[in-house]
């Protein structure tokens, strides 16, 4: 998960926790975040938590606090709702534009949920039944779904038999297979016609050699390696951008825009280079070769190298700028095995990084090491995990300032996203 612990405050100081996972389309391109409400950092659904319960917390704490549309990032947002909060229509404290509400598999009231379900359609709301089995109490309310999410069996065949038959009965609905873990299963799931997937599967690269990097990969790979020196060299810089006819739109179109009020128009590399100046140049030019790497990729995959990498520069920057520099650029390469198929040794290799980097990026020694271990715990929302490591390379600082430098994190990657888009 990128970055999903998030912490919000609350009149009674309570610490409220969403979690977010990507549903992703055929094309592995991000349709829609399902919320998930947590009371802990431990990422598991509350004990003895009701689903009204969790819901209420979800809603008045968290959704309407910070607000849907930040923490899903401008996509669709699933949200789970109990029978109770449904039927008092709880819904409609938001707005159905991008709100997708899951009615949750312990749902036992049926009828009185067809009735409300039909009534909230009629005002633009959408619904997706979670966990379907197959069970017959859930026939009257499946004509009623936009979507229907079903979790991967084994074998396999069970589950590309559950969505053929549903595509059948339903042909207007979309199919959300859930757990997928792999590759293969997703490729096999696709053929038999499901339209959404959640899962880790695009975070698993084949292996591939160093030759095999396309022309173009290389070049920005150049550029990375070259904005990773203590000292920028902004003619290699310069060099490196004018091999590649949209790296250089870019940085053109980036200081122009930069250039705001001033209105300077860039004319040349050589000026844009010089004007976003050294900072913005490491912070920028990464972030637009990480998008160039990431072409192939699934967004949330380079999103996720993003999030990191602004994890690693907040939770390091009390040793200093440059402590804090290094951190971000070991977030931003923990994540280039994966986008560009590579093994990470051969990456850092390229890189010529000195010892002290490389052996936390392949072991996870020192205190690079430890952070990047951090990072990882966070993101994958094991609070329990994250907290031991805490305690083992930084105990003076709190648990709840990882819970808003993750929040800070993703918003960073959210953003860095939106000013990508703007300039491609």
């Amino acid at each position: 998960m990128l970055m999903s612990g998030v912490e919000s405050v609350v009149k009674n100081s309570t610490v409220q926790y969403i979690a977010r996972q990507s549903i992703l389309d055929e094309t592995q391109n991000v349709f829609a975040y399902e919320l998930l409400y947590r009371d802990s950092h431990n990422n598991a659904f509350p004990v003895g938590l009701s689903d009204a319960q969790a819901t209420g917390r979800l809603f008045f704490n968290s959704l309407m606090f910070i607000g849907v549309e930040r923490l899903a990032a401008g996509h669709r947002a699933f949200i789970n709702l109990s029978d109770e909060s449904l039927l008092d229509e709880l819904p409609r404290l938001l707005k159905p534009e991008n709100l997708v509400v899951e009615i949750v598999e312990r749902s036992q009231n049926i009828v009185s949920l067809v009735q409300t379900v039909t009534k909230l359609r009629k005002q633009g709301y959408k619904f997706a039944l979670d966990d379907y089995d197959g069970d017959e109490k859930w026939a009257p309310l499946l004509p009623l779904m936009h979507f229907i999410k079903l979790e991967v069996q084994d074998p396999i065949i069970k589950t590309s038999m559950m969505v053929k038959k549903l595509k059948r009965q339903f042909p207007d609905a979309k199919i959300i297979v859930e757990r997928i873990e792999d590759m293969e299963t997703f490729e096999y799931l696709k053929k038999a016609g499901c339209d959404l997937f959640q899962g880790y599967f695009f975070a698993r690269p084949e292996m591939m050699n160093h030759g095999n990097i396309e022309p173009s990969k290389m070049i920005v790979f150049e550029l990375l390696r070259s904005t990773a020196k203590a000292n920028i060299c902004f003619k290699e810089v310069q060099s490196m951008v004018a091999k590649d006819i949209s790296l250089t739109a870019r940085v053109l179109k980036l200081a122009n825009a930069r250039s705001g009020e001033e209105r300077i128009e860039m004319k040349s590399i050589s000026q844009a280079v010089v004007y976003l100046g050294e900072d913005a140049i490491r912070q920028f030019v990464r972030v637009l070769a990480l998008s160039e790497l990431g072409i192939d990729k699934p967004t949330e995959l380079t999103k996720m190298g993003l999030a990191r990498a602004n994890f690693l520069e907040q939770f390091l920057f009390p040793g200093g700028p440059e402590m804090a520099e290094q951190g971000y650029l070991i977030g931003l390469m923990s994540i280039l095995d994966s986008i560009l198929e590579i093994e990470l040794a051969a990456i850092v290799a390229e890189f010529s990084l000195d010892s002290t980097l490389s052996s936390a990026l392949l072991s996870y020694q020192g205190m690079f090491g430890g952070a990047l271990q951090l990072s990882l715990a966070v993101e994958r929302n094991d609070w329990r995990e994250a907290e031991n490591i805490l305690l083992a390379i930084r105990p003076a600082t709190p648990i709840h300032a990882l819970y808003d430098m993750a929040l800070k994190a993703r918003q960073y990657a959210d953003d860095i996203f939106a000013v990508v888009n703007e300039v491609s």
